[in-house]
């Protein structure tokens, strides 16, 4: 997709669009087991009760299928504990970071990108023992009585447990997830009345949330030093109606000349759903000043900045200054192609969790109802402009009017398809790159401008509010 001339390389999109063996059955037999948690663990139907063992049968020949094999069995018979409950989580877990394997090595294949060789320490010590048995208690009553069981009852059980892991910094991790998937069930009570259910989703969020109260399991990760010069590529913004995240994609280049690499910094913060627009902009500048420099368009040189075996930069304003003109599409036509992607940490292997910087050019755009595809060499891939921010000047129209992009590669709904970051594009015969971060760290943009200061007073009224609720 990227003439090799340019430095890019050339990526092959044929090899997106190849069937991968066993991919199929190992989505069969997950679905199946979601199926079973619509209706709950507690003696599930003949028909659901299939989606137990089957999830058990896929497991077979593993190290888990003793197990598995064990936990499915109880489960049918309605005598599951907690532990079978954890286990048949585990077994789904390790399914789709199968599917994730198998998805990224056709990723890496297709790109000829190289792939760290990153290992992952064991987990450390436990925390807080009690309040994960409650988290965990909370997530087995909810596996019982299935999204078609909540009350509003049963969903507030989650309240006290989350106010608990609110001031235990290592726990707030668990916490957001507990609390975002609980709004998410307390919007939807009673489960009875539910005419539609998001089957993937709420299960991906139960098992998540299941795994994360193992003993270890939100130790923060070990950290080397990371000292060099800091790329950005651009920022996916991610919201919630009570949270909103960015995460910068950029590539290192080590100060000892060893290979770039491939490396995310995130920042995150509580999200009142009354702030919308640019507002969600305001709540993450103070925790992450390399916001600034996407906007900018510059450089950040770190000095041993804490860098995670997944390629995580644990962000520390102290560790980084502003450097020189970096232009993304400059920095992607140059070293993207030769930047090694880190291994993903065991309990982020997921599917939905793909998401890795491309360069595309040499496309041409194909306009239809809902969204522009780009058709790479007689291959068509989809492009996710569903994801682009309202914080940001990129548009759908932008995009398809583009002739290159920055973009995360991504698989869902069984294809692949890219979410733009970045787009050239012609304006007045000259070549202009729009960003969807464009807006992060402030804008002289007139629109920008004018959503910048609707937030502004959105936000200034909220901190009054706060203000005067600490101060009673």
């Amino acid at each position: 997709m990227v003439p090799a001339d340019q430095g890019g390389g050339v990526m092959r999109a044929d090899v997106l669009t190849e069937p991968i063996a066993g991919l199929d059955e190992a989505l069969t037999a997950v679905d199946g087991f979601d199926r079973a948690l619509v209706t709950g663990l507690l003696r599930p139907p003949s028909d659901r009760a299939a989606g137990v063992t089957g999830l058990a049968h896929a497991l077979g020949g593993t190290p888990l299928a003793a197990r598995v094999t064990e936990a499915a069995a109880k489960t049918v018979a309605g005598a599951a504990d907690e532990e079978h409950l954890l286990t048949l989580a585990a077994a789904r877990s390790a399914l789709l970071g199968s599917v994730h394997d198998a998805l990224t090595h056709c990723v890496d294949e297709a790109i000829g990108r190289p792939t760290g060789g990153s290992s992952f320490p064991a987990p450390g010590e436990p925390l807080a023992a009690n309040l994960l048995a409650a988290a965990r208690s909370w997530l087995s009553e909810l596996a019982r009585g299935g999204w078609t069981g909540i009350d509003h009852e049963t969903v507030s059980g989650a309240a006290p447990i989350v106010s608990a892991m609110l001031p235990v910094p290592d726990l707030r991790r668990l916490a957001t997830l507990l609390d975002g998937f609980a709004a998410e069930l307390a919007a939807s009570c009673p489960g009875t009345a539910l005419e539609r259910v998001p089957v993937r989703r709420w299960a991906d969020l139960w098992s998540r949330a299941v795994l994360l109260t193992l003993p270890g399991a939100l130790t923060p990760p070990a950290t080397t030093p990371a000292t060099g010069r800091l790329l950005p590529l651009g920022i996916d913004l991610q919201e919630h109606a009570t949270a909103v995240q960015a995460q910068v994609h950029a590539v290192f280049e080590p100060a000892d000349d060893g290979p770039p690499r491939l490396v995310r910094a995130t920042a995150s913060a509580p999200k009142p759903d009354t702030v919308v627009g640019a507002g969600p902009w305001q709540l993450l500048r103070p925790r992450l000043s390399l916001l600034n420099a996407v906007s900018e368009g510059r450089a950040m040189d770190l000095s041993a900045m804490p860098i995670t075996a997944g390629g995580d930069l644990i962000w520390n304003d102290e560790q980084a200054r502003a450097g020189e003109p970096a232009a993304p599409f400059t920095t992607a036509r140059v070293v993207l192609s030769t930047a090694t992607r880190a291994a993903t940490a065991p309990l982020d292997r997921h599917p939905a969790g793909i998401a890795v910087p491309v360069l595309l050019e040499g496309y041409t755009v194909e306009q239809d109802a809902v969204e522009p595809t780009f058709t790479l060499a007689g291959h068509r891939l989809a492009v996710a402009t569903d994801r682009l921010p309202i914080a940001g000047p990129l548009t759908p129209e932008a995009v398809g009017a583009s002739s290159a992009c920055i973009g995360l590669l991504r698989w869902d709904a069984g294809t692949f398809s890219v979410q733009p970051l970045a787009v050239e594009t012609t304006v007045r015969k000259k070549t202009v790159a729009v960003h969807a971060g464009a807006w992060a760290g402030g804008t002289s943009d007139k629109a920008g401008a004018r959503a910048e200061r609707a937030a502004t007073d959105a936000v200034a009224v909220l901190r009054e509010r706060a203000g005067k609720l600490l101060r009673t």
